[in-house]
């Protein structure tokens, strides 16, 4: 059999369900090792029974955020999580319409000790598409751009994802000489080299899920910027800035902008003529 390729998950381009992922926003997780169950109840999930099927978890997420306080309505969504088997065993498979907001560092890295999580997102109309494989609690790999990785490992995928079609040089650099791909695409068939679990639309359609609303999550405290960019042509522009660098530098602009402001001027030269002198 041949290795799954991004050719494989062209589907995507002809799916209602997966448009319908997209331009919500959408996030995928694959749990190794874990019940639909026990991933609820580790990202705090209320429980809210059973769906079948990719519409009743649309419709149970429709009618939880109807019911939402108008200001947080964006901040719960509906999960939906079920079993399936992979490599080495069961996986938990959790799909949320959640734009694009992801299970959360501190879940996903409980839920991979002594396992793997690989999850795949989108954050619907700007947008934004991240990858993350998780090992034993150590983010190994992840991305928006193949070719701008980081991660404990950033370049041990490097043969898997050129293998997959991203257009990667063999030292993990963008080839602008390979051929185009859908890039959506070719992360599906990541992710299932990394589990065994061949993602379609009936597979997602027709699953029956355990439900759960998944509360708001407090932002993590912050300790630095990066700017990190790579266009088109593969040149890449990186800056960090570290949490005492910003306040500093904030503090400054705040003083000059407090400071007085003073005006100086030469004054010009006179243009007024001398009255001429006038005899008797």
């Amino acid at each position: 059999m041949n290795p799954v390729t991004a050719n494989d998950y062209a589907w995507i381009r002809t799916s209602p369900l997966f448009r319908h992922m997209l331009e919500c926003g959408y996030t995928l997780t694959l749990i190794k090792g874990r019940t639909p169950r026990e991933v609820l109840r580790a990202i705090d999930a209320e429980p809210r029974g059973t769906g079948e099927g990719t519409a009743a978890l649309i419709e149970a997420d429709d009618a939880h955020r109807a019911e939402a306080d108008y200001d947080h309505w964006d901040e719960f969504y509906v999960a939906g999580a079920f079993s399936t088997p992979g490599v080495d065993g069961d996986w938990t498979l959790v799909l949320g319409f959640d734009g694009g907001l992801g299970v959360g560092d501190t879940y996903v890295n409980a839920l991979s000790q002594g396992g793997r999580v690989v999850t795949h997102s989108t954050n619907g109309g700007k947008p934004i598409h991240l990858f993350h494989w998780i090992e034993d609690g150590e983010l190994r790999t992840t991305f928006e751009g193949s070719w701008s990785r980081n991660g404990s490992t950033p370049d041990e995928l490097v043969p898997l994802l050129r293998e997959v079609g991203f257009p990667l040089t063999s030292e993990g650099e963008y080839d602008e000489n390979a051929p185009d791909v859908d890039e959506k695409a070719a992360v599906l068939a990541l992710a299932e080299r990394l589990t065994g679990i061949r993602v379609t639309e009936s597979f997602l359609r027709d699953a029956v899920y355990d439900l759960g609303v998944v509360p708001d999550r407090p932002a993590p405290e912050w300790t630095g910027l990066v700017i990190d960019i790579t266009d088109a042509h593969g040149e890449r522009f990186y800056r960090e800035w570290t949490y005492e660098e910003i306040v500093a530098a904030s503090d400054r602009a705040r003083a000059e902008a407090n400071a007085p402001v003073v005006v100086t001027y030469d004054e010009p030269p006179s243009t007024d003529r001398p009255e001429r002198a006038t005899g008797e």
